[in-house]
């Protein structure tokens, strides 16, 4: 995927969950942070950014946060791009040859999924997670307490219960990672629950991304360790 009208930028200070003071051309500006999790290794004062200026004088602010600089790597922080990516994956035969349909926002029982997807006679369901955090080269997910996503994983075992197979998808969005594991420390009902998926039949699929500030691509897989 493609972003258009990124310019750089030095973050300053985290307002609030929406939004941030960054420093651009000399002068303090408001932007929003099209990110909820906390982020805190990433938006340091003075980290180089990147942001999407936005011509819409009905917006509250002029500037979306797309990406932080971190050490020689860019990392992709818009918690909206891991779903289209993903989409642009599958479309391109990256997940899985034969793909006869892709249905995004897919509902199944009392749960809805991020993609569905038809190959063959296989019919799939799949979540999707954006990672940003990364520690000594391992990737790590969920950043804060996710109880939604605990759902997430419980309902993909349904799908399995029920003839479909179904995916677990942390897309890192980052290169420079060489391994993935579910952040225990932040969240051991999180890490429990996707142990539990894969002994359910659930896959566990983790890959990193190609990121520049202006772009951002499914690249390679990477090893899970539960």
């Amino acid at each position: 995927m493609k972003y258009d009208n990124i310019t750089n930028a030095i973050f300053q200070r985290r307002l609030n969950r929406f939004t941030a003071e960054i420093e651009i051309d000399g002068r303090r500006e408001l932007c929003h942070v099209k990110n909820t999790g906390r982020l805190g290794e990433l938006l340091t004062a003075k980290a180089e950014v990147f942001v999407q200026v936005h011509d819409n004088s009905e917006r509250k602010t002029k500037y979306s946060l797309i990406a932080v600089k971190k050490g020689k790597e860019v990392v992709n922080v818009d918690s909206q791009a891991p779903n289209k990516v993903f989409y642009e994956w599958v479309r391109n035969g990256g997940f899985t040859d034969g793909v006869t349909l892709i249905k995004p926002e897919t509902t199944f029982g009392n749960s809805r999924f991020d993609c569905y997807i038809e190959a063959g006679k296989r019919k799939i369901f799949a979540e999707v997670k954006g990672v940003t955090l990364e520690k000594n080269g391992t990737a790590l997910f969920p950043d804060a307490p996710t109880e939604r996503g605990v759902k997430h994983l419980r309902e993909l075992c349904e799908c399995v219960k029920y003839g479909y197979e179904a995916y677990a998808v942390f897309v890192v969005q980052m290169k420079g990672v060489h391994s993935f594991s579910p952040n225990e420390e932040t969240h051991r009902e999180f890490a429990n629950a996707l142990r539990e998926c894969e002994k359910c039949g659930v896959n566990i699929v983790c890959v990193d991304c190609r990121v520049t500030p202006e772009t951002l691509e499914i690249c390679d897989r990477i090893q899970v360790k539960l």
